[in-house]
Order: C-alpha cells, then sequence, then structure tokens
C-alpha cells in the first residue's frame, strides 16, 4: 500500500453526534479549517482524527470554534497541576504564557497564592510536554490527579461515561413508569376490556415524558436547524411534537361535547420517546463495548513505579509520568513493568499476551528489553528505562489503535453520500404522505388526520443512525479483536483490503526464519589469506554498528572484543550488497555473492574453497591488493533456522486461496531449499531491495483491481517493498523504517499472524456488509410501510430503536471471532 504522509494528525473527542447526518456535517465544517488536510469523524467512538499541514498554539481554537458551529461540542481535557517558584504576578504571567503556546491548549490559570494551576485542551497533553514547558521558564510543575479519575489518562473517557454507565438513567425509568398507563389500555383493547383514560389523565402522562424526554431532541433538532442541517433529532422531535399537537387539538375539539371520544395518540409520542432514548441506551452500552479493547490497553499502564534515587540511595514510589530515560528502576515479581526498559540485573519472564497476543511468558535476561504495561514473572528486576511518555512501546499501540478505530473503510465513502441526503428525503416523503392523504385520500375513506398519523410514522421510522453505525461499529470492534491478537493496523483501508489478499510475498530473514543467524564456517581459499582470528576480527570491525542479523552473528563469534578490534574509516554501506571500509591503510569489502563475482571479475574468483551448503548463506570478506585489484580472503557461512510455524503460515494461505510468493536477496540456492521446503512454488532469490518492487510489480500483472498483493518483511531493505505493496506487514521485533512503512505490525513477529489478519478482515467485511443490508433493509422496507399505514408510529419507533441496536450486536459479535488456523 502506498505510503501515507506523515502529516500532523490530531484526535478530538466529540459530544451530541447522533446519526450520519451529523457526521457529515461535523466534517464540512472541520475541512474549512486553514490548513486542514483530511477529516474523518466516527460515530460510535464519538472522536474525529483530523490530519493538518502544522499544529500550533491557534489550531485548538480554530477547530473547537468549527465544531460549535456545526452545532455540537468538543470535550475539555482537563490537567491540573502545582507550579513551584512562582514569586510575583510577572512569575504567574510568564508560566502562563508558556503553557498557552502547547499546542491544544485552551485556557490556561495559575494562582500565585497556592501554586495551583489549570490547563484545559481539547485533546490530551503528555504530563511531561507540561513540565518541559514550564521548566524553560524556570519553574517546576507536578502533575495533581482529578478527583475521582485514576489516571491522567483516564479523564478522555469522561465524555462517554453518562452514557456507558450500566445503569439506566433515571429519567427514563421515570419516562417508562408515566407511558405504562397510556399503553396498557391499547393491549387491553383486543380482549374487549376498555380501560382507556380519560383526555385530562392522558395529558398529565404524557406531558412529563413529552418535556423531560422529548428535551434532548428538541435540543438537538434546534442546534442542527440553527446550523443549516437536519439530522435524526429532526426526525423524532417533528414526529412526536405533531402526534402531541395533534392529540391536544382533538381533545380541545371535543370540549363541550358529552358522549363523544375524541381520538387521541398521547400514547404514541410518549411511547416513541421512550423506545427511542431506550434504543440509545442499549446503543451506548454497545458503542462502550465496541471500544473495550481500546480501554483495556489503556489501563494497562501502571500509575507509579520504583525509582533509584542516587541521593538517598534507595529506590522510592513516584508517578510513572515522572520517569526518564535512563532512570534505574525495580521491578518486583507480579508487578506491571511501567516503562519500556532494558534489563541490568535479575532474570525472570515477562507476561506479554494483552499486548502482543503472545500466550506464552517470555524469559528476559540482563540485555533483554522490557515492554511497559507487560507483567513482570517470578523474580526481581533492576532496568534502566528507554522510553516514556507518547513515545513508549504501549502509547504507540494505543494511538495506533485509536486512530485505526476512527479512520474510515472506503466503503464508508459510500454510505456517507446517501447520508447526506438521508433525512432531507424523508422530510419530503413525510410531507407527500400528509398532503397526499388529505387531498386524495377521500375515495379510501382517509383523512389529514390520517396522513398526519403516517407522516408521524415515516419520521419515526427513518433511522439514518444505522447508516453511520453500519461501518465504524464493525471497525472498532475487529480493531480490538486484531489488538488481543497482537496485531496493529494503521488504518481500516489495510484491514478492508487485507481481506482482498491474493498474493503474499514474503521476505526469508527474520520473516521465514528465525532472524538469528550464527556463523558456523570461516573458509580460507589458501593459507596464505591470513589467520582466521585476524580475517573474522576485521569483518566485524566492518559491521560495527549494524542492525543486520548478519553483522550480529559475526559480532558474536568475533573473538575480539570491541575495544580491541582494528579501526575501521571510510565506512559505507551498498543496500543488498554489503559494507566497505579502509582498515590500516587497506580497503575491505564484505558482501553478498553477486557484489564479490562483479569485484573480482573472474570465473574461478572462488577457487580454493569447498563446495557450498544448501542450508547455508554465506558473505564473502575481500581485500584490495596494492594494484587496484580486489582478492578473495575468506568465505564466511551462517545457518538460520526456519520458523516453527512457517510452513503452517503457508498452508494456512493457501486453504485461503493466498498465493505465497518468496523474494530474498540471498542465494538463489538457499532460497529454492526452504521455498520448497515450506511448499512454495513461486520463488525469487538474489534479489537486490531495488528489486524487489519489479518482483511485486511481476506478481500483481496476475491479479484483477479487486484483489491485492501483501509484502512480508522486517528489515530496513524491505521498507520500499512494504511501502509498494496494497498491504504491507511487517515484524514486531524489525525495524523501525519497516513499521512506521507496513500498514499492519505483526508483534509477535509470527508469520501465521498474517493468515490470522486476512481471516480477521474478512469477518470484518461480512459483518460490514450484514450491517448495511440490515440498514438499508429497515429504512427500504419501513419507510414505504408507514407511508401506507402497514405500521403504526408506535410500532414504527421500535423498529427505529431496534435497527441502531441490531447493527451494534451484531458488529459486537466479531468480538467472539477465533482464527481458524493454530496460533500459539
Amino acid at each position: 500500500m502506498p505510503d501515507t504522509t506523515h502529516a500532523p494528525s490530531i484526535t478530538l473527542q466529540l459530544q451530541g453526534l447522533s446519526c450520519a447526518s451529523c457526521v457529515q456535517r461535523v466534517e464540512r465544517k472541520l475541512s474549512k479549517v486553514a490548513g486542514v488536510h483530511q477529516v474523518a469523524v466516527n460515530l460510535a467512538s464519538q472522536q474525529a482524527e483530523i490530519e493538518l499541514a502544522s499544529v500550533d498554539a491557534g489550531t485548538a481554537a480554530l477547530l473547537t470554534e468549527a465544531v460549535s458551529q456545526a452545532g455540537f461540542e468538543t470535550v475539555v481535557h482537563r490537567m491540573p497541576g502545582h507550579v513551584e517558584g512562582l514569586s510575583c504576578a510577572s512569575c504567574v504571567q510568564r508560566a502562563e504564557s508558556a503553557l498557552a503556546k502547547l499546542p491544544g491548549v485552551l485556557r490556561v490559570s495559575v494562582n500565585l497564592a497556592s501554586g495551583d494551576a489549570e490547563v484545559e485542551s481539547a485533546w490530551p497533553l503528555a504530563p511531561s510536554e507540561v513540565a518541559q514547558a514550564v521548566s524553560a521558564r524556570g519553574f517546576q510543575w507536578t502533575a495533581t490527579p482529578i478527583p475521582g479519575q485514576a489516571s491522567p489518562g483516564a479523564g478522555a473517557d469522561a465524555a462517554g461515561d453518562a452514557e456507558s454507565r450500566l445503569r439506566p438513567p433515571g429519567l427514563l425509568i421515570l419516562g417508562t413508569l408515566l407511558t405504562l398507563p397510556l399503553v396498557l389500555p391499547m393491549l387491553a383493547m383486543p380482549l374487549g376490556l376498555s380501560w382507556m383514560l380519560p383526555a385530562s389523565w392522558q395529558l398529565a402522562l404524557a406531558l412529563p415524558v413529552q418535556v423531560l424526554l422529548g428535551a434532548r431532541f428538541y435540543r438537538g433538532a434546534w442546534r442542527t436547524l440553527s446550523h443549516g442541517g437536519a439530522n435524526m433529532d429532526v426526525l423524532v422531535a417533528m414526529g412526536t411534537t405533531a402526534a402531541f399537537a395533534l392529540s391536544l387539538w382533538q381533545g380541545w375539539q371535543a370540549m363541550g361535547h358529552e358522549g363523544h371520544e375524541p381520538h387521541l395518540y398521547f400514547e404514541s409520542a410518549a411511547v416513541i420517546l421512550v423506545l427511542v432514548q431506550w434504543g440509545k441506551f442499549l446503543e451506548a452500552r454497545a458503542k462502550a463495548a465496541s471500544l473495550s479493547a481500546l480501554r483495556a490497553l489503556e489501563r494497562l499502564q501502571p500509575d507509579t513505579a520504583q525509582r533509584w534515587d542516587s541521593g538517598t540511595q534507595r529506590y522510592d514510589t513516584v508517578p510513572v509520568a515522572q520517569l526518564q530515560p535512563g532512570d534505574r528502576i525495580q521491578i518486583g515479581a507480579g508487578q506491571r513493568i511501567p516503562a519500556d526498559s532494558m534489563v541490568l540485573e535479575g532474570q525472570s519472564e515477562s507476561d506479554e499476551s494483552l499486548l502482543t497476543g503472545e500466550s506464552l511468558p517470555v524469559t528476559k535476561a540482563p540485555g533483554d528489553t522490557l515492554t511497559g504495561g507487560a507483567i513482570n514473572g517470578s523474580g526481581l528486576l533492576v532496568a534502566e528505562v528507554v522510553r516514556t511518555g507518547t513515545e513508549s512501546t504501549l502509547a504507540r499501540i494505543v494511538r495506533l489503535v485509536s486512530h485505526a478505530q476512527t479512520a474510515k473503510a472506503p466503503i464508508q465513502a459510500q454510505v456517507d453520500r446517501v447520508a447526506g441526503v438521508f433525512v432531507p428525503v424523508v422530510l419530503v416523503i413525510a410531507l407527500l404522505t400528509w398532503a397526499g392523504h388529505g387531498l386524495f385520500g377521500a375515495a379510501w375513506g382517509l383523512g389529514w388526520e390520517d396522513g398526519l398519523l403516517r407522516a408521524v410514522a415515516v419520521l419515526v421510522m427513518a433511522c439514518p443512525c444505522a447508516l453511520g453505525l453500519a461501518t465504524p461499529a464493525a471497525i472498532i470492534v475487529s480493531m480490538g479483536v486484531a489488538a488481543r491478537h497482537g496485531l496493529l493496523v494503521r488504518d481500516a483501508q489495510a484491514l478492508e483490503w487485507a481481506g482482498q489478499l491474493k498474493v503474499g510475498a514474503f521476505d526469508k530473514t527474520g520473516t521465514l526464519t528465525e532472524g538469528r543467524p550464527r556463523l558456523v564456517s570461516l573458509e580460507l581459499p589458501s593459507p596464505a589469506a591470513g589467520g582466521h582470528q585476524s580475517l573474522l576480527a576485521i569483518a566485524s570491525a566492518l559491521q560495527a554498528g549494524s542492525s543486520h542479523p548478519l553483522a550480529k552473528a559475526v559480532r558474536e563469534a568475533s573473538p575480539t572484543s570491541q575495544e580491541a578490534e582494528p579501526k575501521v574509516s571510510g565506512l559505507s554501506t551498498s543496500p543488498g550488497r554489503g559494507v566497505e571500509g579502509e582498515v590500516a591503510g587497506q580497503r575491505w569489502r564484505l558482501g553478498s555473492h553477486a557484489w564479490s563475482e562483479a569485484s573480482l571479475d573472474r570465473p574461478d574468483w572462488q577457487a580454493g574453497l569447498p563446495g557450498t551448503d544448501p542450508l547455508c548463506t554465506y558473505a564473502w570478506l575481500l581485500a584490495q591488493a596494492a594494484d587496484g585489484h580486489w582478492q578473495l580472503m575468506a568465505r564466511l557461512g551462517f545457518r538460520d533456522e526456519i520458523k516453527p510455524t512457517a510452513k503452517a503460515t503457508v498452508d494456512a494461505l493457501k486453504a485461503l486461496g493466498v498465493q505465497s510468493w518468496l523474494l530474498s536477496g540471498d542465494r538463489l540456492e538457499v532460497v529454492e531449499h526452504w521455498g520448497r521446503a515450506l511448499g512454495i512454488s513461486h520463488i525469487q532469490g538474489e534479489v537486490l531491495p531495488e528489486h524487489k518492487a519489479d518482483a511485486l510489480a511481476q506478481a500483481r500483472a496476475g491479479l484483477s483491481p479487486d484483489e491485492k498483493l501483501g509484502m512480508v518483511g522486517d528489515g530496513l531493505n524491505d521498507a520500499p517493498a512494504l511501502a509498494q505493496a496494497d498491504v504491507g506487514f511487517a515484524m514486531g521485533q524489525g525495524a523501525d523504517v519497516a513499521r512506521e512503512t507496513a500498514a499492519i505490525t505483526l508483534l509477535r513477529g509470527d508469520p501465521l499472524q498474517v493468515p490470522l489478519a486476512i481471516e480477521l478482515a474478512r469477518a470484518t467485511r461480512q459483518r460490514i456488509r450484514q450491517n448495511l443490508f440490515w440498514a438499508f433493509a429497515y429504512n427500504g422496507l419501513g419507510i414505504p410501510l408507514a407511508a401506507l399505514g402497514g405500521l403504526s408510529p408506535v410500532v414504527a419507533g421500535a423498529a427505529m430503536a431496534l435497527s441502531s441496536v441490531s447493527v451494534l450486536a451484531n458488529a459486537l459479535r466479531l468480538q467472539r471471532w477465533r482464527p481458524s488456523a493454530p496460533t500459539r
């Protein structure tokens, strides 16, 4: 998949979105803000993901004002703290000025007397960022927790707290109790019982429901209409008001006419409001459940850590937010690891199942890395902090999952076009229904009153919510499931295209093999070439600083310490070929077969060396003679083990209808051996990094436009191919540039996660199609039925509430998804 631009991206938490029309209105307003490149608003998560040309101190105000102009609100994030070192009003001004310049800040307040401060922002700020801004002005910032909030990061959940509570609100319960006496007489009528309440009693019961439960829809409708839009709130408000007003009119007309029972529809208005509110309550619970995976990731971060204090010579308990790279920390048995770090002392196991999906504990010893949020096993560890805050692995995972949940799938664009005209079209249909019955219904015994009731049914039957939730609800749940299985998906498009893969191309080293080769031989063409130890030391010196697996193998095999190794100058790297440098005034090369053959330029350049082992990967060490010609000094042989799940991966892909290709820069003999062993028929060896794109183009040539191409790799050299593919998969332990380029990161580094991702993508696509079918079916069948009198307003309201809930319930079924392929 082509690489996206690295434009700054921020996420706003919104309030009040109720349907797809609301989403479109917010997107239009935000898109008009100067510097905004792209906007994606997610109805299910109530978030707006915005890509901008740049972010400065005024960006937040512009964005929140645009949201306000659309008729909605932005959640304000509060960060209270304490500023040390204030002595006068000028200090306060300097501190406030420093904080106000931070991108995202809306308001700053610093109290001189107490030193207390509060920062309000449009998106969450990193505590370290705030502390650094204050420190630059000569003060010290200490974050203080918000009362009732477990951690600074929990504030982002405050917006959805009222909707995601497990118990229904008291107002809804009250409305339900008031509505029951209006409904029960209707239910008794088929039994021949006449329990109809007097008009005054019906009004007394229905009025509080109309005012209290209807207030939410009236506010939403007014806000939307005043900004030139129309949404679900408008439909519900108009429909229930029409039924209530008609009942008032009929009741007033019947006054003074003894024995005349007017036709009242108070129960229709009340029941519609109660049912729709119950639907919204259940919808909110389902939304909260769909976001549970992300919330679980956020809760992995512990609140405190044991940090070594060199002054007191002991470990002190400090907030995790105060940790800095280089700090020495102690992690007890069973404790969560507070930050990404490297083990200095001790041995233990790390349970990373919630982060990577790896079910087995990973052994940790000095020199090994620890991931923040994982659980330490039975041993006591002392470690050095490597990354904290927004740069940590956990923060990156949360950020990617959150971004992916907010992003829109390509299919959503078609739904948005329908949603943009949905409410106006429904209003026109309702008006035509009312007018048609009044003007032409007399022939069938129908009149204006019948037309009004059927128009009300049309208004409350229409449900743009189901259309708006059909795709994002499935995407949100799917991204959470992916995270639980150790998959980091960049965006919804990557997930959609993963389900369409027909060809999956694999790199070999570190992807299908363990990526930990061992040096098993060092062969000389003649004894005159030099000593084994000296040549190995030169090879190790040439590889200093390289992260390539073969370079690590050479350095590990060299008996010479790094300090005693020969000094190398003029070191240069030729991607896919090797390295070259100068040692003691002589040029040396360590590289591939093709590079060495081209350098020596004679057919018998390997004379004196034994035959090659088909299981070994080789590198050739060359030295430049005084006459400028290159001479072969040694051949280094490496052996890497195939991953235990590599064969199962190829078999699983074959079962899914996906062809496997093997593209490697290794010797063709080695690549063919492992390719045949794994059951791969399309094999290309000795492929340079810049030529992998050509190989991918060859693979793509046989695909239709709807069939996609995937590439799986782990190294720096794989990045161009990962970007060239429709869907790039990067191994979690691979190079940073590979992970940044890929669309999907396999956190466990297990190739079997590739078919797992494809299965999940196909299951998600199936849920999206089912959701869209039901959303269109509800409206496509329900609206005509309501217009023709086939649905009463009460039944239409129930169907409308059920449509959103059923779409969300279907999406939540993905949480029970399990891969068919065996996983570790």
